[in-house]
């Protein structure tokens, strides 16, 4: 139940990025708008307004979530992650197998790419490459990286088990 001090007539009260922010976009604003427009955050990106490519792609309370079907009212309470706010050993450790990997060519989808593979990891230290396609899936790279990110994800979970001493791989 949302209260009455984070949804007032005028705007909605959320935290984006571990600050509070005060939208004052319509109820059912599309998050994705609101942090490109009134907040400045870019680097989610708009693709189809569906949720089918995954361009859109943040956290919302640790999970991969599409900004661009996701109305704003329905945030009081929860935190919102965009790529700029993502931080810590599983970013870290994604963002350094992107660049060790190549994994960029036009780069437009890699933010949601990005979001996702962190939400992966943040639940499977060893995902197989099942997992990996399910977690990816509806993550659309129009220049085909796939095999990339793929092998970037593997590169990641062991970087994130190698440096947690644990080499287990489940």
């Amino acid at each position: 139940m949302q209260s009455r001090k984070e949804i007032a007539a005028d705007g909605i009260t959320i935290e984006i990025n571990g600050r509070r922010e005060f939208l004052t976009a319509a109820p059912d604003t599309p998050l994705l708008w609101a942090l490109r427009q009134q907040i400045g955050l870019t680097g989610t990106k708009f693709g189809c307004g569906m949720a089918l490519c995954g361009a859109c792609t943040v956290h919302l309370d640790g999970a991969p979530t599409r900004s661009c079907v996701t109305p704003i009212s329905a945030l009081a309470g929860k935190r919102v992650t965009t790529i700029e706010g993502v931080s810590g050993p599983v970013a870290d450790a994604v963002h350094a197998a992107w660049v060790a990997v190549d994994v960029a060519q036009c780069g437009y989808c890699q933010s949601g790419q990005v979001m996702a593979a962190i939400g992966l990891l943040t639940t499977s230290s060893a995902p197989t490459d099942e997992e990996i396609d399910r977690a990816m899936d509806g993550n659309v790279c129009r220049c085909g990286t796939y095999p990339r990110i793929r092998t970037a994800i593997h590169q990641a979970a062991a970087a994130l088990r190698a440096a947690s001493g644990s080499s287990n791989a489940r």
